[in-house]
């Protein structure tokens, strides 16, 4: 059996011929114990840093989300709705500026397309040219010296005398009141030559019907007499202007050379 030799106290080892045993650092096993502690401190609170921060995460994420844990997207497609407005006029596009939300379309910018200004004439322009106004002198082709003439009561076969009756022998030729292929003629004064009883008077428009027709009538080609025109009533048809006792009337048509000069008349230009 092993002799079980008592260790010298530690205060005297040199007594009993004791030696401390040098070969290994005093306190090492404390020095390991204290380092192993310290590790397994330091992964723990590593742990614990990393499960609070994932927490974190997962609580920050589920609020967004709505608690759901998911990501949400609206069922509902976005629809946009054009910006009130003239129509045609604004156009509109996506822009990148701000994030989407959920459940609303897409963030959109308005634009709106600049009306072009108006055109204004300039000032060298010319201006649109007025209608001319054709003014007529009627004369008797076997009588070229005698015009009509519009006396007190009716119109006349005369000779010119004066200004006076040079103004009174012109008339403003214009559409007629009952058919604009036909002629109408105005005084000076505004008034119209129409037939009365079978007589060229001149007279104000009343406005009525039967005014326009009498004093509306078509020219006709004279078959005698070359660039000479022939006058028919539009309410008597068949019926003719022609001067009679150098008095201006309304007759029928007859197949003789005498009523056919009578009523053949030369439009020339206005003698006032």
């Amino acid at each position: 059996m092993p002799e079980d030799k008592s260790q010298p106290p530690q205060d005297r080892p040199w007594e009993n011929g004791w030696t401390l045993d040098t070969s290994r650092t005093p306190g090492t096993r404390r020095l390991y114990l204290a380092g192993a502690l310290a590790v397994a401190t330091i992964v723990a609170c590593v742990a614990a840093i990393a499960a609070t921060d994932n927490e974190d995460d997962v609580r920050s994420k589920s609020a967004r989300d709505g608690g759901s844990g998911l990501i949400s997207f609206s069922s509902q497609p976005a629809t946009t709705l054009p910006p009130e407005g003239d129509s045609g006029l604004s156009s509109v596009s996506p822009t990148p500026q701000g994030p989407r939300q959920q459940g609303t379309g897409p963030t959109v910018a308005v634009t709106t397309t600049p009306k072009p200004p108006k055109s204004t004439p300039s000032k060298g322009s010319p201006a649109k040219p007025k209608p001319s106004v054709t003014y007529r002198s009627v004369r008797a082709v076997n009588y070229p010296d005698r015009y009509w003439h519009v006396t007190q009561y009716y119109v006349a076969l005369d000779p010119v005398r004066g200004s006076e009756s040079r103004e009174d022998s012109t008339f403003k030729q214009v559409k007629g009141l009952a058919n604009a292929s036909c002629y109408s003629f105005t005084t000076h004064d505004g008034q119209y030559l129409r037939h009365s009883n079978f007589v060229l008077r001149a007279a104000r428009d009343d406005g009525s019907s039967l005014f326009e027709q009498d004093a509306t009538f078509c020219p006709r080609d004279s078959p005698s007499y070359a660039g000479a025109k022939m006058l028919e009533s539009v309410n008597y048809p068949g019926y003719f202007l022609r001067h009679e006792n150098f008095v201006v009337r309304l007759e029928r048509f007859e197949y003789s050379s005498q009523y056919i000069a009578d009523s053949s008349f030369q439009l020339v230009g206005g003698l006032a």
